[in-house]
């Protein structure tokens, strides 16, 4: 079944995703009907500021669901005043959250911002995750989120998908032998068994303690690994030999068609040659601003591979 185009929304207000979104249950809504479809029990209904309700989804009896307002709480406890926020979201309920902070790092001149990327759903298209880390495999594993950064030519969300790597050559071992390793996929009994646990006994209180847990070491800023690789990547120019490689990154052709439009925009505005930096931007920017039928979560998972696929290129 082909997803709903959407296209996300920029604001850098919390009022704008912080409305009320409650189960609606299915057999509350029809008393008079036998409800078989017991993977199927409630309805998430959203009511977004000056609109009408508006469901979401439809989810299992065990789903909790996970408002906005909570998130922004524990941000707010966490970091007090001194963050920004900038949300993208669809109309569709995903939610694309970068938590900007004053600290960061310079790239080839630019400065930027450190950040925190959180994105949520009301629809279950795309998971609650940390910094690309789903919420329930970080809770289930006591795993720490990493870091990104936001750059304000662009406004791009960047997230730090060499992190847990730790050191380069670690990360560039990785790289080559990338191609050679099949992905190992759990069981998707012992998956979705995971995360109905984890939802059935999930409360305000528990998941705001935890997220405060994983979130409160982010205070202070620390060298990251993703940050040495966005060095590497502006020092690479792109030559006459790289000029077909937009068309070879695992990106819809119209996506890679806005990125090559952004690319050139950058190399003007910042009087720059063009660069593997550059062009990992120009592609973030396109997954991202773009109308396109990719969840918030698809379009995460294709910058992760551009990213890595750019990193591969340019150590090699």
């Amino acid at each position: 079944m082909t997803y709903i185009s959407a296209q996300p929304v920029l604001t850098n207000d919390w009022d704008d995703i912080c409305y009320p979104v409650n189960p609606v249950w299915l057999t509350d809504l029809l008393p008079d009907y036998d409800i078989i479809a017991t993977d199927r029990q409630q309805l998430i209904v959203g009511e977004p500021l000056r609109g009408r309700k508006t469901i979401f989804g439809i989810q299992s009896a065990d789903y909790t669901i996970i408002p906005n307002i909570w998130i922004r709480e524990v941000i707010d406890k966490v970091f007090g005043k001194n963050y920004t926020v900038q949300i993208k979201y669809t109309n569709t309920g995903e939610f694309s959250i970068s938590i900007i902070l004053s600290d960061g790092v310079s790239v080839g001149g630019e400065s930027l911002q450190r950040s925190m990327i959180l994105t949520n759903s009301y629809n279950g298209k795309t998971p609650l995750t940390i910094q690309g880390q789903t919420f329930t495999t970080m809770a289930g594993e006591g795993n720490k989120p990493g870091t990104s950064m936001y750059r304000e030519i662009c406004q791009n969300g960047l997230m730090g998908w060499a992190d847990s790597f730790g050191k380069l050559p670690e990360y560039q071992q990785w790289l080559e032998e990338k191609p050679k390793i099949k992905d190992k996929k759990q069981p998707v009994k012992s998956t979705q068994e995971l995360r109905k646990i984890h939802h059935s006994r999930l409360t305000p209180a528990l998941f705001q303690s935890q997220l405060y847990e994983m979130l409160a070491g982010q205070k202070k800023a620390r060298p990251t690994l993703t940050a040495t690789v966005y060095e590497h990547l502006q020092q690479r120019t792109l030559t006459k030999s790289d000029e077909g490689m937009l068309r070879k990154l695992p990106i819809p052709v119209q996506l890679a068609k806005q990125a090559q439009e952004r690319l050139r925009l950058e190399e003007r505005i910042l009087g720059a040659s063009p660069s593997y930096w550059l062009m990992y931007n120009a592609v973030n920017h396109a997954l991202f601003n773009a109308r396109s039928s990719l969840t918030l979560n698809d379009r995460y998972k294709l910058d992760e591979r551009v990213f890595h696929q750019l990193a591969a290129s340019s150590f090699a």
